[in-house]
């Protein structure tokens, strides 16, 4: 009785061993031991290109509010809307009565300040000769006599000064073109009273654009202004001109972002001989983005993104490594990648979260 139970014991035990080792040799399988077969590529550097797009405005290269410098009437006018001007051609005459008073006034004062200066000049050359001759002439009278002239010269030159301000008031009563263009506004008609901005003229008589010679103006956001220069060729079109494109040169960088919008004003020069394009027009605007520098640029596919961040997986001896990169722009099938790399890592080119980190992989690059 006692042996058969020593016997049942002994068996129990034996089988509980062999219970506990089978066990542990379960846990020492690391799972996914056997190395995986995965389609790799050697890292390299290269000049990634892409295009951004956003919307521009045309407007005019040079673009000014005519006003009249003086109170006056409009005499004649000479160009409409839609005129094209020369620079220095005439745009309108104005006539200011008060002011051809002003002028007779200001010469009248001219021409005797003149005379009063020629007769004190006179007067002391004669009194200087004369005292050439000892005891004729005092001192004192011969100073008082310069003193005399040199002040009769001073109201002289003041009168001139005020004389020549007067004409050249004249002068603003023709309305000169400053620069080529085209009439695009024209408030005024003949008789109308015209003034300085805010005193008689709400609205300016004219308004000239130079339309020859446009500016196409672009917002672009903070993270694009890295790759703009001033040699950049800006392609866009226009609604108006669906089946036309037209380019333009960029020659004008802010510097500076604004502070509303986070973005950098541009601006390229664009050609309009043909008039074809208007100022005000909305452009939609392919600007190049060029790399300034090579950079390391992978398959979009090798760039894995994460709830922990965005990685690449690199293979070392025989071996997964999840490394941490920024990712840059993207252009067709490409992407640029910044991290802890250096040209020549051999990277998996489709990463995925089936291949963890510290995984065996066996790399099968293209030939």
């Amino acid at each position: 009785m006692f042996a058969l139970s020593g016997i049942t014991m002994g068996m129990m035990l034996l089988s509980s061993c062999g219970s506990h080792e089978s066990k542990a040799g379960e846990k020492k399988e690391i799972p996914g031991s056997s190395a995986m077969e995965t389609a790799t590529f050697v890292l390299t550097k290269g000049k990634l290109s892409s295009k951004f797009s956003a919307p521009g405005e045309l407007i005019a290269f040079q673009q000014v509010d005519l006003y009249a410098k003086e109170n006056s009437f409009v005499k004649k006018i000479y160009v409409d809307v839609g005129s094209e001007v020369a620079t220095g051609q005439l745009l309108a005459t104005l006539e200011a009565p008060e002011l051809n008073s002003r002028i007779a006034a200001s010469e009248s004062r001219l021409k005797s300040q003149e005379a009063i200066y020629m007769a004190s000049k006179a007067n002391y050359d004669r009194l200087y000769k004369t005292s050439q001759t000892p005891g004729t002439i005092s001192p004192n009278d011969l100073d008082q006599a310069a003193a005399r002239m040199r002040a009769d010269e001073a109201q002289l030159e003041a009168a001139r000064a005020a004389n020549k301000e007067v004409t050249i008031i004249r002068g603003y009563l023709e309305i000169r073109a400053p620069f080529a263009g085209v009439i695009t506004t024209r408030n005024v008609n003949t008789g109308a009273y015209v003034g300085p901005s805010g005193k008689g003229s709400e609205y300016p008589l004219f308004t000239l654009q130079e339309q020859k010679h446009l500016r196409l103006v672009v917002s672009v956001p903070e993270a694009y202004t890295g790759y703009l220069s001033n040699r950049n060729q800006l392609q866009f079109t226009v609604k108006a001109l669906p089946n036309e494109q037209f380019s333009g040169t960029v020659k004008r960088l802010s510097g500076a972002l604004d502070a509303r919008l986070r973005a950098e004003r541009i601006e390229a020069d664009v050609q309009n001989n043909n008039k074809k394009l208007l100022p005000g027009m909305v452009a939609e605007v392919n600007i190049p983005m060029p790399s300034q520098d090579s950079v390391l640029v992978v398959p979009k596919g090798a760039v894995l993104n994460t709830t922990e961040g965005i990685f690449v997986i690199k293979v070392t001896e025989g071996k997964a490594q999840w490394v941490k990169v920024e990712k840059g722009r993207e252009a067709g099938k490409e992407a640029e990648v910044f991290g802890a790399l250096s040209p020549g890592d051999i990277l998996v080119e489709n990463a995925s979260e089936e291949i963890r980190d510290g995984m065996p992989v066996e790399a099968m690059q293209k030939q």
